[in-house]
Formats: structure tokens, sequence, C-alpha cells
């Protein structure tokens, strides 16, 4: 696991000595599609180990105190040539969008991209809490005239911003992002970061 390094579903702890920081993380993968931490590991990969029944304690802390709504995690450790590696999985949480305390103590959602914890964007919140409601229900629904005009365009370009939508389709942003939501629920785009937007693509 630690050969893997840092990526989307893996993220490398020297120790936890801020339960608030790490409730980010936890959120982070909830909000994604899961993930695992492994305390005790520097950035570069060096086992410097953990004293496990304190990190379980800050990390239970983080997961049930500093995460709306409270998350579940699981413990595991591992000796690694004499020093304690603790392996804590995240599940994708049931429900979403899973919030932290951001730096200010406002309470924000937080997504995985690549080896990074970046806040969601409002329109990626918008669909978790959507696709939330919705869970249960997989009814067909017909493309209206501006879905598919973002479906053709997605077609011939990589992807769009919700602001970039609004002037394609000459629409208001609650009409757009209203169409996202929906098109995000039949799976037919998806929401994808890329240098620090968050774009409009197909699945």
């Amino acid at each position: 696991m630690i050969a893997q390094g840092e990526h989307e579903h893996q993220d490398f702890k020297y120790q936890i000595s801020d339960a608030r920081k790490i409730a980010r993380s936890i959120s982070a993968f909830a909000n994604n599609s899961g993930g695992r931490l492994l305390i005790g590991v520097k950035d570069n990969g060096h086992v410097v180990g953990v004293k496990s029944d304190e990190e379980i304690y800050m990390i239970e802390q983080a997961a049930s105190m500093y995460c709306r709504p409270e998350q579940q995690v699981k413990f595991e450790l591992f000796n690694v040539d004499g020093k304690t590696v603790l392996k804590v999985d995240i599940a994708e949480a049931s429900l979403k969008p899973v919030k932290a305390p951001d730096e200010k103590g406002l309470w924000k959602a937080f997504y995985r991209v690549a080896d990074e914890n970046v806040l969601a964007s409002s329109m990626h919140v918008k669909v978790m809490q959507h696709q939330s409601q919705l869970r249960d229900n997989d009814a067909l629904l017909s493309l209206s005239p501006i879905e598919q005009q973002l479906i053709d365009y997605l077609s011939t370009h990589g992807g769009i911003t919700i602001d970039g939508y609004m002037r394609l389709a000459h629409v208001s942003r609650r009409s757009a992002e209203a169409t996202v939501i929906s098109l995000c629920e039949m799976k037919v785009v998806d929401l994808t970061y890329h240098d620090g937007q968050c774009l409009i693509t197909r699945t």
C-alpha cells in the first residue's frame, strides 16, 4: 500500500494532532468513493510509526464529533520493521454531503481529487444533496432541449463550467443547475475537478 504512494483513495499522515483537520480527510473520502489513511507514514513513504491508542481516539473523535453526518471508520494495525502503522478505512457515505469544519470553523463539504482534499464546489454539493434525496428513485426521465444541448456539446468538447453552460444555453443559473443535477441523477454527466475548476463532463 505504501509503495502506491498517495492517490485519490489513499493519504499518508505522519501523525494526528488535530481532530478537526483529520475530519476534512474523512469528509473528502466519504464524499468521493471512499479511501484509506495510513497513519505513521511520511509523505515520502518513510515509516515512522504511531502510538495507536492516541491516534485511534483522535480519529474516532474526528469521525463522530467533527463530521456531519457522523461517519463510521475501521481500523487495522500493521507492524512494519518494528513500527506500528495504523490503517483507517473510510467508506463512501450513504448520505452526502459529509461536512467538516474548515480552518475558520465553518462547516464545509470536502472532496478527494488526486492526492488532495479540496473544497467541494457549490454545484457538486447540490448534486450530492439531490442524489441522496432521490437515491431510491429509478424513474427514467426524458431529455429536455437544454439537457440535450448540453449532451451534444459534451460529445465534442471535454467539459464545461456551470457559467459556460449558462452562456451556451442562454439560461439562468437556477435552470442550468437543475439541468446538471437531473443529468447527474441519470448518470449521463458527472462533475470533474480540473485546474481548480469544477467541470461538467460526460460519464
